[in-house]
């Protein structure tokens, strides 16, 4: 008896982090499901504060497609706290015992599902909470073919307990969204991703992503685009193709923004494909001996230090130990000749039979070894950072070897590259070289004054390629004349591989401003380049006199000056003659 409350019965389901038993609410005399959680999570204080906040929140959520929280208690047992969550019994299975009996439900059942799934989750996420869990195991189906969702806000209770309780969460790997994956932030948009996973798996008879470990099956989760059901389910339309495609985007911002506008949608479409309206399917009835039967033994309460008392179900019948030839055990002298006989020869028998299934065992190892045991398979590491691509390698019985190098596309501590190639066949513990990323190179620092063959090698270092303009180059009054300023672009700059920088040298302190002419001076003006004709005109223009010094004199009047004296910006005399050399 909890809570001086509830009598607990017989136990209805086991999991990671509770046992769920049928029981009864003695003081409203009425049939309840009993929530048990682990001791672990029950001494914990963290997750018991934030399991009371979500029962109250799941408490909060009133609708026919969600499992009723009735009440959350704190029982203090003989062996420590017991926490509990009363609920509404839900006389009949789960999603996922339906998908074992039947494997691929067809497009009318599956939306039969779904609709009311996501009816419970829109509710929900009209009130601001987020399932975070949504699975198969978690929608319930009763024999009247009602459909709710259970086990709002656990998994969130789970993750304040901390890292201790995360394998819980590795067991619904396979619906987590690429951002509970990478980030652990969950929102509405999170559970429609759940819920089209869920949906995949209805139409095909099996999740998208598969794998050897959790954490590849997460890998997968964050950097592949979900497959289209109709690869694998050849009766799912297009039209439903995209609305499982859309749902389960890896950018959480290209899903229906939540539950509620993902159910318009899925009635929109099921409409326009004039999908039949069916019942939903009920879980497999269980075999008689389950239904009319204790279990075989008391189930221990964790935290009570007693057993539940064991009310016979439906049928009531009590399976009974059948004694073992007690009638024969209790005569005196010992059992008979015969009887001792019987039993060496069993003996005998058991013994060569543990004997030839040793040497089996033996035989098949040493055939496993020798043929596909040593080998093993080069997993899918790169985009990953260096402690999980190890881990992974780990798992495949792979030695890692370890480099760096800088990367255009991976950002630094991420594995760039990896030889061998991914599903390569492998003997187990070869080593397998990891390329792991530095980032791109940025530009490097360059104190002002630096020669410029050191300033050049330290940009080849960093990666980059050195150039070298006077257009950039700039006057400063502290830096000698040829060394080296900054660059261009400014240190710190990420570029790619190879890049060119431009590297700013000094010109030397800035020359004075020339001096103002006098009133009757003039500025010999700039002609070098100008055809000679040009030049004398502006010269001419100036009150100046023109002599030309021409190489070719048949050419005077097409050359160009290469030279002119006085040089250009010299204050000198109206009247003075120029001499232009030209060629």
């Amino acid at each position: 008896m909890l809570d001086a409350r509830y009598l607990l019965g017989p136990v209805l389901a086991h999991g990671g982090m509770s046992t769920v038993y049928r029981g009864t609410d003695t003081r409203l005399d009425r049939p309840v499901a009993i929530k048990v959680m682990e001791p672990r999570l029950a001494a914990d204080p963290a997750f018991r504060t934030r399991f009371e906040r979500e029962a109250r929140a799941a408490a909060r959520i009133d609708h026919p497609a969600v499992v009723d929280v009735h009440d959350q208690g704190d029982h203090m047992g003989v062996d420590g706290p017991v926490l509990f969550l009363v609920m509404e019994l839900v006389e009949g299975g789960t999603l996922r015992d339906v998908l074992r009996d039947r494997g691929p439900l067809g497009v009318p059942a599956a939306l039969s599902v779904m609709e009311p799934v996501l009816a419970g989750l829109a509710e929900a996420h009209r009130l601001g909470l987020v399932h975070r869990d949504v699975k198969p195991e978690n929608v319930l189906i009763s024999r009247s073919g009602e459909v709710k969702v259970a086990d709002f806000g656990l998994v969130t209770a789970a993750a304040s307990a901390g890292a201790s309780h995360a394998g819980y969460i590795l067991g619904t790997v396979a619906y987590l969204s690429p951002e509970q994956v990478a980030t652990g932030a969950a929102d509405a948009r999170s559970d429609v991703y759940a819920a089209g996973v869920m949906l995949y798996e209805l139409l095909t008879g099996e999740p998208p992503y598969t794998g050897d470990t959790a954490l590849s099956v997460a890998y997968r989760h964050v950097n592949s685009d979900m497959p289209a059901p109709s690869l694998i389910a050849g009766d799912v339309p297009p039209e439903l193709d995209d609305f499982v495609l859309r749902a389960t985007r890896r950018d959480p911002a290209a899903r229906p923004a939540d539950a509620g506008a993902m159910l318009a949608e899925l009635r929109r479409m099921a409409t326009r494909l004039e999908v039949p309206r069916v019942p939903p399917p009920v879980p497999p009835a269980r075999p008689l001996e389950e239904q009319d039967t204790l279990p075989a033994g008391p189930q221990h309460v964790p935290g009570t230090g007693a057993y539940p008392a064991m009310a016979p179900q439906r049928g009531g019948t009590r399976m009974m130990a059948r004694p073992a030839e007690d009638e024969h055990l209790g005569a005196p002298g010992g059992p008979p000749a015969h009887l001792r006989a019987r039993r060496r020869s069993r003996r005998i028998f058991a013994v060569w039979t543990a004997i030839v299934l040793v040497l089996a065992l033996l035989v098949g190892v040493s055939a496993w070894w020798l043929g596909s045991g040593r080998w093993t398979a080069m997993p899918s590491v790169v985009g990953l950072d260096q402690n999980t691509a190890q881990q992974l390698l780990g798992e495949s019985d792979l030695v890692a070897s370890i480099t760096t190098a800088r990367d255009n596309n991976q950002p630094a501590g991420v594995v760039a590259s990896a030889d061998p190639q991914p599903e390569s066949r492998l003997l187990r513990g070869s080593t397998v070289v990891l390329t792991i990323s530095s980032g791109r190179p940025t530009v490097p620092t360059i104190a002002p004054g630096t020669a410029v063959a050191a300033a050049e090698q330290a940009l080849r270092d960093a990666g980059l390629t050195p150039v070298r303009t006077t257009d950039a180059d700039q006057f400063n009054p502290t830096v000698p004349a040829g060394a080296a300023v900054g660059t261009n672009p400014a240190a710190g700059t990420p570029l790619a591989i190879g890049a060119p920088v431009t590297l700013v040298l000094s010109r030397g302190p800035q020359p004075p401003p020339p001096p103002e002419p006098e009133e009757d001076q003039v500025r010999v003006p700039f002609v070098i380049g100008e055809r000679f004709e040009d030049a004398a005109d502006k010269l001419d223009d100036e009150g100046l006199d023109v002599e030309q010094n021409s190489r070719f004199s048949d050419k005077r009047d097409r050359a160009r000056v290469i030279n002119q004296d006085p040089s250009p910006g010299t204050l000198v005399d109206p009247g003075t003659t120029v001499t232009l050399d030209t060629f």
